[in-house]
């Protein structure tokens, strides 16, 4: 299922370039849509967007990968600046192969980490090889006034 199918607002419907789409999107219709790397190898679906309530900003997609029928599946969380809206397609691309992606850090749906532990934000970061919103945003801004 992709963006434009859990639409229930129509706010990407016969658009023509007017509304929301694809700058500013529904975080419930990008729940379920696909994720694939650029070999276009299927890594799976998003499963939930996770938002920092003290900035804000989408933190993390929560992408499940593997499985047969929601068993054995394992959950992933991936930075948001790790991955790319391709509306072509309608759906997410993550630029990481299949392979890596099985060792990535993961969990399963009973047990979720404490995505607010700095410890474990780094290793999720490092993994991704992305950094922090905040973060990104300072070293954008600082490279803006020197040029």
């Amino acid at each position: 299922m992709n963006f434009e199918e859990r639409d229930t607002y129509g706010m990407y419907k016969g658009q023509e370039g007017e509304g929301p789409g694809p700058r500013l999107m529904g975080a419930d219709t990008l729940l379920g849509n696909d994720v694939y790397n650029e070999k276009e190898e299927d890594l799976g679906d998003i499963k939930e967007i996770m938002l920092d309530m003290t900035n804000g900003q989408v933190a993390y997609a929560v992408l499940s990968y593997g499985g047969f029928l929601g068993m054995g599946e394992r959950l992933f969380a991936v930075p948001w600046n790790a991955l790319k809206l391709d509306t072509a397609n309608k759906r997410f691309i993550l630029n990481v192969d299949k392979e890596r992606l099985e060792t990535a850090p993961g969990f399963d749906k009973d047990r979720w980490p404490d995505m607010a532990d700095p410890t474990w934000q780094r290793e999720i970061e490092s993994f991704y090889e992305t950094r922090p919103p905040m973060e990104q945003s300072t070293t954008e801004q600082q490279s803006h006034r020197t040029h």
